[in-house]
């Protein structure tokens, strides 16, 4: 292994490390999915398919697009809302009165940039503001492409199932107002903001020595933020 990979297999392990877990889950979300798709398929008398054919199916495309909006939006709400909520005695918060967007200086924008700074924070002009939110902006818009996805895979999937019962098929704009649709969303955004919640809190007064989500084992319950 040359000195140039190691290297980048120690700069990037964090993001490397979950890229092969989510390749393997969602492997393995498709193997087992496929298997229980044909199983139902032969308790109801219906012809079972191919392992490609799962993958491009509907079925399987709104299983995966479902997980994924929520977490996309999980993502999107708390980079957001850290903006301007606190915690008290929470890693996962600003520390206490510093909420809101901070000042250029803070934030190291425009003239308070070093010549290290990303090329747009030194502008100060519109280019600095639109990177000022590019991260809000791009998890928005991968959240409400893999929603739009989920509706489109979901609205396939329910109509299909619906033909199998020789009911009428539902328009979209029907689909995107329907219990179905609503209940398989909501039911994902339960889970992401319980967890959410569940982590800001517990981070108050439980530790992980060596983790950057975890205040110092020594810090005070009250140290919030970069105060631990």
């Amino acid at each position: 292994m040359s000195a140039r990979l190691r290297k980048f297999l120690y700069e990037n392990g964090l993001t490397l490390v979950f890229l092969l877990l989510f390749a393997l889950a969602l492997v393995g979300q498709a193997i087992a999915g496929y298997h229980e798709f044909n199983s139902l398929q032969v308790q109801h008398s219906s012809s079972t398919i191919s392992f490609g054919r799962y993958v491009t199916s509907s079925d399987f495309g709104a299983s995966v697009m479902e997980n994924w909006q929520s977490e996309y939006l999980q993502f999107t709400l708390f980079i957001l809302l850290t903006v301007f909520l606190l915690q008290r005695g929470s890693p996962e918060s600003k520390e206490l009165g510093k909420g809101g967007v901070e000042s250029d200086q803070a934030q190291r924008i425009g003239g308070h940039a070093s010549p290290r700074s990303p090329r747009w924070a030194r502008h100060g002009d519109v280019r600095t503001r639109l990177y000022s939110n590019s991260l809000v902006i791009v998890m928005t818009a991968i959240w409400v492409g893999s929603w739009f996805a989920q509706s489109i895979t979901g609205w396939s999937e329910f109509n299909a199932d619906r033909f199998g019962h020789e009911q009428d098929a539902l328009s979209y704009g029907s689909y995107l107002g329907s219990a179905h649709f609503w209940q398989t969303t909501l039911q994902n955004w339960q889970s992401e903001f319980l967890a959410v919640a569940s982590m800001a809190i517990l981070a108050v007064y439980l530790r992980q020595r060596g983790s950057p989500e975890s205040k110092p084992v020594g810090a005070p319950h009250d140290a919030t933020g970069v105060e631990g």
